[in-house]
């Protein structure tokens, strides 16, 4: 999969209005020189648990099948003690995903699944750079003297794009797992346990975004109010990410992705040069080899 055939078209034109802000290109390099990335890589090393083939192989297993099918390198992957269900991508150089236990202990299999292909969503979008280094910027401004330098216009630039790149990352758990997984872990995010979730309308909850967006929109100061609650927001509303995971999976760009990858993984490859070839050929018409 390439990012140019899912990505969501806010998430880019956000990111071009991001990297258009005068200093940001600056300060993230900035950062990468001094070394903050890998003080964080320590901390996150010494204080939670690798996940791996030795190491709590049933929870590192779902990872590997689910780089393949999205082609990403296979990022390293943690385990942190925390009751409040979450999970995140770090790091640059050396990319890892973390999980809570809280998240763990909250999802399904396949809802777990869909939390880490979305991670992995922000592996292949290339999102983790910004993700890392914007956390940074925003986490230590204060401690680094950097209020001045980070500007409001900057930050809050920043805080838009992140609640954009979330819904590129959900087109791609879509992919990598299902659209119901998904809008499944929407629901225990916000609404509690599968046992209280299970039966959620998921059409009746978008049209909440829906009715959302009429409050949003009547009149300015309405939505100054909305803007001001939102602005330091890093994720989207759950009701307009359901929302949008709907429309998508009703839209021509989801059926044409889904029909290329069911056509991809019942192809047939050279074992020589790797390109796809027809089961009757005796000899590869890319690389010459005898393949019968």
């Amino acid at each position: 999969m390439k990012p140019s055939e899912f990505i969501h078209p806010e998430d880019a034109a956000a990111l071009r209005q991001l990297e258009s802000i005068p200093g940001f290109p600056a300060l993230v390099k900035k950062f990468l020189a001094i070394g903050v990335e890998t003080m964080q890589y320590g901390v996150n090393m010494a204080s939670t648990i690798r996940l791996s083939e030795n190491q709590l192989p049933e929870l590192y297993h779902p990872l590997p099948p689910i780089c393949q099918k999205l082609g990403i390198p296979e990022p390293e992957f943690y385990l942190e003690m925390n009751p409040q269900p979450n999970a995140c991508t770090s790091g640059d150089t050396r990319i890892y995903i973390a999980v809570t236990s809280g998240l763990v202990e909250m999802m399904t299999d396949e809802e777990l699944d869909a939390v880490l292909a979305h991670e992995c969503g922000h592996i292949l979008c290339h999102h983790v750079l910004y993700h890392t280094v914007g956390r940074m910027i925003l986490s230590f401004s204060d401690s680094l003297g950097l209020l001045d330098f980070v500007s409001t216009p900057l930050k809050y630039a920043f805080y838009y794009w992140l609640r954009k790149s979330e819904l590129s990352c959900d087109r791609a758990a879509c992919i990598a797992t299902s659209p119901e997984a998904v809008m499944a872990v929407m629901a225990r995010l916000s609404g509690g346990p599968k046992s209280i979730t299970e039966h959620i309308n998921m059409e009746e909850w978008a049209k909440q975004a829906d009715q959302y967006d009429t409050i949003y929109h009547d009149g300015l100061w309405n939505k100054a109010l909305q803007i001001a609650v939102t602005a330091s927001l890093d994720h989207p509303f759950s009701a307009v990410r359901v929302r949008e995971i709907l429309k998508w999976t009703q839209s021509p760009q989801y059926t044409n992705l889904v029909n290329h990858i069911i056509t991809e993984s019942n192809a047939t490859y050279c074992p020589y040069c790797h390109k796809a070839i027809d089961p009757s050929w005796h000899y590869c018409l890319h690389c010459g080899a005898k393949l019968k």
